[in-house]
């Protein structure tokens, strides 16, 4: 099973601000809705409480370390492993944040799917770190503003190399 994980970010890899997308970019959302769709979601307990309920026609599963933690129209569990167990049928999980679960699952992702924002935002939350030197970009498309999306931007499908797992 595929583990891969998706986000938008600024260029200083900024993810969030209070909780929130510092930023309006349907482009992104339509990507995100495109990527997701159909799949397993996997994200923090307070991911699902920034976005408020299941997001529809997919798997959300909710890692949190709290183990009486019930959540209508969701599966919670406290591992990856216990994820992976909730979907056996499942070829790909996405997860879509937040910050400490990026951090926590980025050494394990097969594939990254990354929006590019093309501007800097303020706001008090990054996507951790990485070395794109283990991983092989295998999909870009760059895209300039338009009467809907205000900023440059461009989405990447990158893989790990084989031997950097």
């Amino acid at each position: 099973m595929k583990l891969s994980l998706i986000w938008a970010m600024d260029r200083n890899r900024l993810i969030g601000n209070h909780d929130a997308l510092p930023w309006h970019l349907p482009a992104d959302m339509q990507w995100f809705r495109k990527q997701t769709m159909g799949k397993p979601i996997l994200m923090g307990r307070k991911t699902f409480e920034s976005i408020g309920k299941p997001l529809p026609k997919r798997i959300n599963i909710i890692l949190s370390r709290q183990k009486t933690l019930t959540i209508e129209g969701c599966i919670v569990v406290q591992s990856l492993d216990e994820a992976k167990a909730a979907v056996p049928d499942a070829n790909e999980i996405m997860v879509i944040g937040g910050a400490e679960i990026y951090t926590l699952l980025l050494p394990q992702a097969d594939q990254l799917y990354i929006t590019h924002i093309d501007a800097r935002f303020e706001g008090d939350t990054w996507f951790p770190t990485y070395d794109l030197g283990l991983w092989q970009r295998v999909q870009h498309e760059s895209h300039q503003a338009d009467e809907k999306n205000p900023h440059n931007y461009h989405f990447e499908v990158w893989q790990r190399n084989p031997l950097q797992k």
